[in-house]
């Protein structure tokens, strides 16, 4: 049991953190309201700058890993004790939103500087984390800065990574100045405070979401060859059609959401079909399925019924479907106790909250394999995100800061 609210009275400033929010929002900015700041770019130079300066200005000491991870710590009254730290990432989607990731980022530093304002020393150092990557919209893999600190891959792989133009990740840091020298620090617990991305918090009227788990994920390609034919002379019952077979697939995969527990999702985003004309029976279709579940062993079923799926479709269009997996990311259960630990925060302000998962990948996922880890999530207008008119309501960002500080709060000045 964490223990109880050490300064009940003390609160973030909701117009501070706004203002940071805005502010950064203006580094890449769009004509819509978002921001394009893709990961090692100079944009995204600039941001962290600007961000490393505010942390520098609060107090902070600021370190760089091999991979460009910072680190901004406060110290801690105990010099022997492990730092609890929060973060995020500040790099975008190319038509991305104010919020995601940066929210994260900024409510750490508005932690920061609301315990300097009311002079609260903890025993523990505060940190703040800010991720290399994580969108893994230049540079793949996705989350690399995570991913590295918590051992899923080591920053020589991720160096040699290339971009579009064959730009490396390892000659993009040091063209921002931003491949660092120092050991990546321990933590005793990370928390990380984001926007939903989704509907869930909006429709049920609730401030705070207490992040169970993020949901385990397996990414497929499927390429499903039939027979190019004319579509005048070819009777229907003759026909090896890709495109017939990828659309029963596609409504296989739906179906096998709905009748699995456990937050199932499964999605086809992607679909080419060949040769894609107008008078010509589709000989070949190239999609994806995106498979997620909170639950290792139903994810696994999941996975079970779509290989179920294809064979039955195989037999019935008269088609060869290969299915080959591209991605695999576990479940991730959060921490019970800084889950008990947000939730005592949330309801000592009164803020609505509730239990949810997280359907998305976040930094947190990878972090929890080094040390305790929860999420805590606020709503966003209508759950949309990597948009740029993604958006979110001041109150809540100011509550998800006041939620984050207490929780922070409580983990560094126990035991």
């Amino acid at each position: 049991m964490n223990a109880p609210l050490s300064h009940p009275a003390l609160t973030t400033s909701s117009e501070r953190l706004w203002s940071s929010l805005m502010e950064l929002a203006r580094i890449g900015a769009t004509p819509l309201g978002g921001i394009c700041r893709l990961a090692l770019t100079p944009l995204d130079s600039q941001a962290r700058n600007t961000v490393t300066g505010w942390l520098q200005e609060a107090g902070c000491e600021v370190r760089c890993d091999s991979i460009g991870n910072i680190y901004a710590i406060r110290p801690g009254t105990d010099p022997n004790a492990l730092p609890v730290a929060t973060g995020s990432h500040i790099d975008s989607q190319p038509s991305g939103g104010r919020f995601d990731g940066q929210y994260g980022v900024l409510a750490g530093l508005e932690v920061i500087r609301s315990l300097n304002d009311a002079g609260v020393k903890t025993r523990r150092p505060i940190a703040v984390a800010i991720w290399t990557n994580e969108e893994g919209t230049r540079f793949q893999p996705v989350m690399m800065g995570s991913g590295v600190y918590a051992g899923a891959f080591s920053a020589e792989h991720c160096h040699a990574q290339t971009d579009a133009d064959g730009v490396s990740v390892g000659d993009a840091l040091r063209s921002i100045g931003a491949l660092g020298i120092d050991a990546a620090p321990e933590f005793d617990a990370y928390f990380e405070a984001h926007i939903e991305q989704g509907p869930v918090l909006e429709n049920e009227r609730k401030v705070i979401g207490v992040v169970e788990s993020a949901l385990g994920q397996r990414w497929f390609d499927v390429v499903i060859q039939g027979q190019d034919a004319h579509a005048g002379p070819t009777p229907i019952e003759l026909r090896r059609d890709a495109l017939l077979a990828a659309s029963h697939l596609t409504v296989a995969v739906r179906d096998i959401a709905t009748r699995h527990p456990d937050y199932a999702r499964a999605t086809v985003g992607r679909l080419i079909a060949s040769p894609n004309s107008r008078n010509v029976i589709p000989g070949k279709v190239e999609m994806s399925i995106d498979l997620r579940n909170a639950r290792a062993e139903t994810l696994d079923a999941m996975t079970a019924a779509v290989h179920a799926a294809v064979q039955r479709i195989e037999q019935e269009q008269g088609v060869s479907i290969s299915l080959q997996q591209t991605a695999h990311f576990p479940p991730c259960a959060f921490d019970a106790s800084m889950r008990q630990s947000i939730e005592s925060s949330a309801a000592a302000f009164n803020y609505p909250q509730m239990q949810l998962a997280s359907g998305a990948g976040h930094d947190a996922v990878y972090v929890a394999r080094r040390c305790p880890t929860a999420m805590i999530f606020v709503p966003c207008e209508r759950g949309i995100s990597h948009n740029e008119i993604e958006n979110a309501d001041p109150a809540h960002l100011h509550a998800g800061a006041n939620v984050l500080l207490h929780a922070m709060l409580a983990r560094a000045q126990r035991p």
